[in-house]
């Protein structure tokens, strides 16, 4: 696979949402992962093929360890709806203070301690390819279990790789169980934007497939835009809940 030189990385803009105020995790993003606080960990690993990295957050407690550990940060309002919201407003303020290229932005999860750099530089090479203005990450699911459970959202696409819908229903539904599908698509919710695109999908009013799914993708497609979903091996670990932390650590995997 064509790799992707520092000028053309250099033009990616990376985002880190975190705040404090987690419902199911209060203070999530400054638990210790090992030695690391969670984001500065995730700061760190999406710094290794991004030069442009930053976290941004409404609270002083985040910005305070970002000094700390030497990470770039931006302090962003409170009253965000979602991290993309909060994505949009750290590039306006990024992009006005730093005289930084920008053809894309990717805004990266805080609460992914296990990131795969080279995800991050698959979904780079998505975004810039001609006639994709916003692009994210999918894997094969091969976990039946997996496939049921609500909180992991399930994608369908076409044939050139497009979003046609996403679910946290089982999708596709087999009728026929015994003619079951054996390959489901996981999304795994890091996103890419083309230039300007952010400005255009925060002027969008709440859509009835998102406020039935609680997924803000739906919005996107319920209004024309397409989203290419880029086939990753990098399965995700999302800390939720401090269930999820005991289990990471647990694991082995770190």
């Amino acid at each position: 696979m064509e790799t992707l030189s520092v000028d053309i990385l250099n033009g990616i803009l990376g985002i880190i949402p975190a705040r404090m105020a987690s419902a199911r995790f209060p203070g999530k993003p400054l638990v210790m992962i090992g030695d690391l606080p969670m984001v500065i960990r995730v700061y760190r690993q999406v710094s290794t093929v991004l030069p442009h990295v930053f976290i941004a957050t409404p609270d002083r407690e985040i910005l305070e360890t970002a000094n700390r550990y030497g990470a770039r940060s931006v302090l962003t309002r409170a009253d965000h709806p979602n991290g993309t919201s909060r994505c949009q407003e750290a590039t306006d303020i990024i992009l006005k203070k730093n005289s930084l290229p920008c053809e894309a932005v990717i805004n990266i999860q805080g609460d992914e301690p296990l990131i795969d750099p080279e995800a991050i530089v698959d979904l780079a090479r998505e975004i810039l390819k001609p006639g994709t203005d916003i692009a994210t990450l999918v894997r094969v699911e091969k976990e039946r279990t997996e496939v049921a459970n609500p909180n992991r959202v399930k994608v369908v696409t076409d044939r050139e790789g497009f979003a046609l819908y996403f679910s946290r229903s089982p999708l596709p539904y087999s009728r026929n169980t015994d003619q079951a599908s054996e390959e489901w698509l996981s999304h795994v919710g890091i996103y890419a934007f083309g230039t300007g695109i952010l400005d255009k999908l925060m002027r969008l009013e709440p859509s009835r497939l998102e406020q039935t799914e609680c997924l803000e993708q739906l919005r996107w497609l319920e209004n024309g835009y397409r989203i290419r979903c880029c086939p990753t091996c990098y399965e995700g670990f999302g800390i939720d809940t401090r269930e999820d932390l005991e289990r990471l650590l647990s694991s082995g995997k770190l």
